[in-house]
Parts: C-alpha cells; sequence; structure tokens
C-alpha cells in the first residue's frame, strides 16, 4: 500500500458516519494528514449537510451511495450495531477498513461477526498483527485507557489472582454521541457530576475483561465511568493490588512504554489539559499508602475523540498503509 500512495501522491480515504463527533475528527485529522485524500464523508440522517473542515466545507453524502471502491482505507464511524455490515461492503469493495464501533471487538458476544476477522486496534499491544490486517476493530475509549494503564503489571503478572482492579473513569460528554438527549443538555451537564452505568454494567465492560483475560490476568474488574461537564477527555483511576511492591514504579512503565510515541510517563498525575486534542496517552503511577497489602494506583489520561477514538483509528492506518505511525497526528 505504500508504493501505491508514493506512485499516486495520496491514498484515498473515506469516513462512514462522519456526522458524529468522532467521524467529525476523523475527517479533520484525515483531510490535514500529508499522505491521505478524503475522497467521501458520508452520513445517514444527517447527509447532504455541511462539514465544516480547516481550510474548506464538505457535504456529507448519503451511506448508501458513496463509492466504496475509490478508497484504499475506509473508516467506519456507524453506530454501534450499524457499522459491521458496512465494514464487510467496504471490505467486499477492496478496501482496508478501520471499525469504531463495538461489533467486531473481543468480548461482544452474540454480536460479534464471526466472517470478519479483526485483530483489536490498540497498537501498543497488537502493532504486528494490525499491520497485516484486513479489518482493524478500533478499541474503545474507556478501555484504552484502562488497558494502557494496566498492561505493564498484566505482562509481568504482577496483579495479585483473584483481586479487584477497580477503574473509576470520567469522561467529556462527546463520549456519548450527539444524538439528542435531555439528560446531555447543557444546563443538565454544567457544574454537575455524576456516574453512570453503576454496579459494573457499562458496556465497555466486555472488551476490557476479553483483552485481559486473552493476556492471563486473573482478576475482577469493577468499572465505574462518571459524566465531567467538559466536551472532551477521560481521566481513569486504577487502584490495584500487586504480589509484591515495586522498587520504582514509574521506571517499570517508562521500560515498558519505551518505544511508544503517544505514551508518556508523567511525574504528577496527569490533567485533561495535558492531553486534549492530542494522540496522547499520559500515566502516572504511585504506591498507596497506609494499607496492608502493596496496592498503588495507576492514574490515566486522554482525549476520548483522539487517542480514544479517532487518532487512534489514523494510528492503526498509518500502520496499515506502512507509514510512520506518528504521521498526521498531533502529539
Amino acid at each position: 500500500m505504500k508504493e501505491y500512495a508514493l506512485n499516486m501522491h495520496k491514498l484515498p480515504v473515506g469516513v462512514l458516519g462522519a456526522s458524529g463527533y468522532a467521524g467529525h475528527e476523523l475527517c479533520r485529522l484525515a483531510d490535514r494528514h500529508p499522505h491521505f485524500e478524503l475522497v467521501f464523508a458520508a452520513a445517514h440522517s444527517r447527509a447532504g449537510e455541511t462539514l465544516r473542515l480547516p481550510g474548506r466545507d464538505l457535504t456529507l453524502a448519503p451511506v448508501d451511495a458513496v463509492p466504496l471502491a475509490d478508497a484504499a482505507i475506509v473508516f467506519s464511524a456507524l453506530p454501534h450495531g450499524a457499522s459491521a455490515l458496512w465494514v464487510a461492503r467496504a471490505q467486499a469493495a477492496g478496501a482496508k477498513v478501520i471499525d469504531l464501533s463495538s461489533d467486531l471487538r473481543p468480548g461482544q458476544g452474540d454480536q460479534a461477526m464471526p466472517d470478519i476477522d479483526a485483530p483489536y486496534g490498540l497498537p501498543e499491544l497488537n502493532r504486528d498483527a494490525i499491520r497485516t490486517a484486513a479489518v482493524v476493530a478500533n478499541p474503545g475509549c474507556y478501555p484504552t485507557a484502562t488497558l494502557l494503564g494496566l498492561m505493564p503489571l498484566v505482562t509481568r503478572d504482577l496483579l495479585v489472582p483473584g483481586s479487584p482492579v477497580i477503574v473509576d473513569a470520567a469522561s467529556g460528554v462527546t463520549g456519548a454521541g450527539n444524538s439528542p438527549r435531555v439528560d446531555l443538555l447543557f444546563g443538565e451537564v454544567t457544574e454537575d457530576f455524576r456516574a453512570y452505568g453503576v454496579g459494573n454494567t457499562h458496556r465497555h465492560l466486555g472488551e476490557m475483561r476479553a483483552t485481559l483475560d486473552a493476556h492471563g490476568a486473573d482478576v475482577d474488574l469493577l468499572f465505574t465511568p462518571h459524566l465531567l461537564p467538559v466536551a472532551r477527555g477521560i481521566l481513569a483511576t486504577i487502584t490495584v493490588t500487586l504480589r509484591e511492591p515495586l522498587a520504582d514504579p514509574a521506571a517499570l512503565y517508562r521500560t515498558h512504554y519505551a518505544v511508544e510515541p503517544f505514551v508518556e510517563i508523567a511525574t504528577a498525575p496527569p490533567r485533561l489539559r495535558d492531553v486534549v486534542h492530542r494522540n496522547a496517552v499520559r500515566i502516572f503511577v504511585t504506591p498507596v499508602q497506609h494499607v496492608r497489602t502493596p496496592t498503588y494506583q495507576i492514574f490515566v489520561a486522554i482525549d476520548n475523540l483522539v487517542k480514544g477514538a479517532a487518532g487512534q483509528a489514523i494510528q492503526n492506518a498509518n500502520l496499515l498503509a506502512d507509514f510512520d505511525e506518528t504521521t498526521g497526528l498531533p502529539l
């Protein structure tokens, strides 16, 4: 694919579901990418509307009218449950596909599409499989933050078997999408802070559990998301119990992520302003005092629309196209 791009100057890409927050972010990133040409952007109910991008306006096409075969890579940001069908159609048209819905992610049970082989698109975890894939299942935003916070411990078998891993994570309102909802009105969200998906019932749990299980983690994952009165960003606080104390937990994380261009190991708890509008993951780890067992807290911050969605999709597309992984992405 890299040879094609060099010969044709730019690689044609298209976005399905371009009217949502993640889809709009995808169009913005793809349009400014030095090696991509955005050849179509499509939506269902908002077809015909204008999508404003830096430097130009783009008319959204109907999803069922776009020339899928004109794109070498198709991004599907269509809703969960509707995306997999269009992934299959784009693949049949000859495109490689990156699916931002949950349809093809691990842990989806009966919703999974058995005839579509899609590796999990977390590059820091699965880079080699992504490079050679025809379809990639882009991770969810909460799982991206949680899994990257836990993997240095999981891969070294440091978590106490059967112990709880407690994840309290707060997200900006764009994580809920842009469908009209009373509980997401400005007057309902501003100057407030609330939990949702309580009782360990959030839809991202299956994805996180399946990925942790696949890497041998024997833990109980307790996940509680919260809604922040901001537009974008996720801050996750992860509490774990380890088999033994760590002499230098930050050094362990720096070693694990030493070659990762988008992972930053911080010396203080991260803030959302450290990561918004960037494809960055900022992590801080610290021991917990005044407890009887070796307990640690991991703080992880990402932009839910960039590293948690569209930026990660571009990162995966760079791998598929054999471009430098950081190309076109805000560091």
